[in-house]
């Protein structure tokens, strides 16, 4: 299971430094979810997949309701293989077969290959990455720096807004998208990438209502009016890892 830490300088910050921003989440708790910020760029779309992976590299370093196709590749041969398999499998199966963290010999081909190498290959399509050779002594190592920042940098604004000037203290009102990236980055354990370039208070603000949000319990959120339950199943399955 990951977990949320703090910079070794930073203090311990409980949820009671929550009360000297009380006036500010009133206010945003009556902002709706429509309102998040439409900042997506308007050229080019990413996967969760490709947001996260973006997420944790350095600027300088390197039950299934529909099986249509969605046109991209990583999660159509993840359906592929749902649609195929008897009885269905839990969340948790699946993650654990997708990522081939299964020692079940008879079910090593419902594993992904070389799944990071083709999202980073993806979002050089797209020209957020580039791919060069490094020489390491005896072989060269490809690697995926950074070029195109600025979509990174949307990105990271996007999600450290989610939990400071659009934070609404209720996940059934946040983004659907923005709330399944953030538990998604958690589980990577990417988000102190997303929160490193925040001041201190904001940062220990940030990380500690991020912490909260992560340690909801997904049994009670998942059955609650309008929640998306896939993803309290996927946080509940990453827990239990």
């Amino acid at each position: 299971m990951t977990t949320l830490t703090h910079r070794a300088r930073r203090t311990e910050v409980g949820k009671n430094s929550e009360r000297k921003v009380e006036n500010e989440e009133d206010t945003n708790q009556d902002r709706s979810p429509d309102d998040e910020d439409s900042g997506d760029s308007k050229d080019i779309r990413l996967t969760l997949m490709e947001e996260v992976l973006l997420l944790g590299l350095k600027d300088k370093e390197v039950l299934l309701r529909s099986d249509s196709p969605t046109g991209d590749v990583l999660l159509d041969e993840t359906l592929k293989h749902i649609k195929a398999t008897e009885p269905t499998e839990t969340v948790q199966t699946w993650i654990e077969l997708l990522t081939g963290e299964t020692w079940n010999p008879f079910k090593l081909q419902y594993q992904l290959r070389n799944v990071r190498e083709r999202i980073a290959k993806n979002l050089v399509e797209k020209g957020i990455l580039t791919t060069e050779k490094q020489n390491f002594l005896l072989f060269d190592m490809t690697t995926h720096p950074v070029t195109n920042t600025t979509e990174k940098q949307r990105l990271v604004k996007k999600l450290q807004d989610s939990v400071l000037e659009r934070w609404v203290n209720d996940p059934q009102r946040m983004d659907k998208r923005t709330l399944a990236l953030l538990v998604l980055a958690h589980s990577s354990d990417v988000l102190e990438n997303v929160f490193s370039s925040l001041t201190d208070d904001k940062y220990d603000m940030a990380m500690n209502r991020a912490k909260d949000l992560v340690e909801l319990d997904p049994e009670v959120e998942g059955t609650k009016h309008s929640a998306t339950e896939m993803i309290w199943a996927v946080l509940a399955a990453f827990n239990k890892s």
